[in-house]
C-alpha cells in the first residue's frame, strides 16, 4: 500500500489551519526572487575566484559531492546538525540565497527535501542532481547481490502505469506507490550519484573534468567496502526477520536479504508522524518482547514516545538494537557513516544468529 512521506502530511496539516515551514519557504522564495531580479547569477561566486559552488540540501548529500568535487569546488550543505529533521525542515532566506547563487543543487528529491524543489521551481533553470530520479540506474554494485532495486523498479512502473491512466503525474503530491524515499541507503543509486556530479561539474568546469570523474571512480571504490559487508550478511543471515521503527534502512535491509516483519501500519504512522494504531503496537511489540526478530533498526533522529518504547521493549527481551540516523553524525563522511552501520548490522545478527527465530 503506497505510504505518505512525513512532509505530505505536514503540509496536509497546514491545510488545517496550522503553519510553519509554508511561511518560511515563502520568504525564502521571495529572497531568491529578489536576487534574480537583482541581477544575481549562479555564476557570480565562480567566476570570482575560478571556483565552482556546490549547495546539497543534506550532509549526506554533501559529503557525496565533496568525495567528488575535492579541491576544485566548495560544497556547501544546508542542513548538517545530526538533530534536524530534513522533511519538516524550515527554509531560510539564507537558504534561498545559497540555491539561487549555486553553480550546482544536489538534493534528495521524492519530497524528502522539498524545500529544496519549492526554491528551484521559483529559480528556473538551474544545474541539478536529484538523487531520488536516479534509484533504479545499474551499477556494478548491484552485481552479486539485490539491493531491491529490481523490485523498485516494477513498482515504480506499476505506479506510473497507474498515474498515466488515471491522467496525472507520478510524482504529484510525491506519492511514489510505496517507493522509500530514503535512497542514501542505496548504496548503487548513492555511485549513480556521485558518477552524475561528476558529470554535472566537467561540464561546468572542462578544465578539471578528468578530476572530478577521477574522484567518483575513487568514490566509488569505497561504497564497493559497504556492499560487500551486506552482500556477505546476505549471504549468511538471508532472510532473517528484523524491524525497525520506520522504514528509513529500506534498502539497507533488502541489500542485506533481511525479512522486515514490521507492520506497515506502525512504520507508515510514525514516519508521517502520527501515532500507529493501538493493534500495530502491539503487534510490534509481539515482534519484540517474544524475539520473533533478530534487530530493531532504530532511527534515534525522529524518535517519540513510542518508538522510545520499543526500543525499551527490544533492549528488555535481549534483541539488540542498530542506530541509524537520516543525517551525518558529525566528524565522519559518508562512506564512514554508512560502513559503521553496515558493520553495526552485521555484528548485531552475528550475535543473535543462535536464538534467531525461524
Amino acid at each position: 500500500m503506497p505510504h505518505t512521506p512525513r512532509s505530505l502530511r505536514r503540509a496536509r496539516t497546514r491545510l488545517h489551519g496550522r503553519t510553519g515551514r509554508a511561511t518560511a519557504v515563502a520568504v525564502g522564495l521571495t529572497t531568491a526572487a529578489a536576487l534574480v531580479l537583482a541581477g544575481c547569477s549562479s555564476t557570480s561566486d565562480a567566476a570570482a575566484d575560478g571556483r565552482l559552488t556546490v549547495v546539497a540540501s543534506t550532509n549526506v548529500w554533501g559529503s557525496v559531492a565533496s568525495a567528488v568535487a575535492g579541491e576544485y569546488a566548495d560544497v556547501t550543505s544546508i542542513i548538517s546538525e545530526p538533530s534536524a529533521d530534513p522533511h519538516s525542515y524550515e527554509a531560510s532566506p539564507r537558504d534561498a540565497a545559497a540555491v539561487t547563487d549555486a553553480d550546482l543543487v544536489v538534493y534528495n528529491g521524492g519530497g524528502y527535501d522539498e524545500f529544496v524543489e519549492d526554491i528551484l521551481a521559483a529559480e528556473g533553470d538551474k544545474p541539478t542532481v536529484n538523487a531520488y530520479e536516479l534509484l533504479g540506474a545499474e551499477s556494478d554494485l548491484h552485481a552479486g547481490h539485490d539491493h531491491g532495486t529490481e523490485a523498485t523498479e516494477a513498482v515504480a512502473e506499476d505506479t506510473a502505469a497507474h498515474d498515466e491512466a488515471e491522467g496525472h503525474d507520478s510524482h504529484a503530491g510525491h506519492s511514489h506507490g510505496g517507493v522509500n524515499e530514503h535512497v542514501w541507503y542505496d548504496i548503487a543509486t548513492v555511485d549513480t550519484v556521485a558518477h552524475a556530479i561528476a558529470a554535472e561539474l566537467g561540464d561546468l568546469d572542462p578544465a578539471n573534468a578528468a578530476a572530478y570523474t577521477a574522484n567518483a571512480e575513487s568514490f566509488h571504490g569505497k561504497l564497493h567496502s559497504v556492499a560487500d559487508i551486506t552482500a556477505d550478511v546476505a549471504a549468511r543471515h538471508a532472510h532473517t526477520p528484523v524491524a525497525q521503527t520506520e522504514p528509513t534502512a529500506h534498502y539497507l535491509l533488502a541489500a542485506a536479504d533481511l525479512d522486515d516483519r514490521t507492520p506497515e501500519d506502525f512504520t507508515r504512522a510514525i514516519e508521517e508522524g502520527n501515532d500507529p494504531p493501538p493493534a500495530a503496537i502491539a503487534a510490534t511489540r509481539d515482534l519484540l518482547s517474544g524475539k520473533q526478530v533478530a534487530v530493531l533498526v532504530y532511527n534515534n533522529q525522529t524518535e517519540d514516545k513510542v518508538t522510545r518504547d520499543m526500543r525499551s521493549v527490544a533492549e528488555a527481551a535481549g534483541v539488540p538494537v542498530v542506530e541509524v540516523t537520516e543525517t551525518l553524525p558529525e566528524g565522519v563522511d559518508y562512506v564512514q557513516w554508512q560502513l559503521s552501520i553496515a558493520e553495526q548490522l552485521a555484528a548485531a545478527l552475528d550475535g543473535a544468529a543462535a536464538g534467531t527465530p525461524e
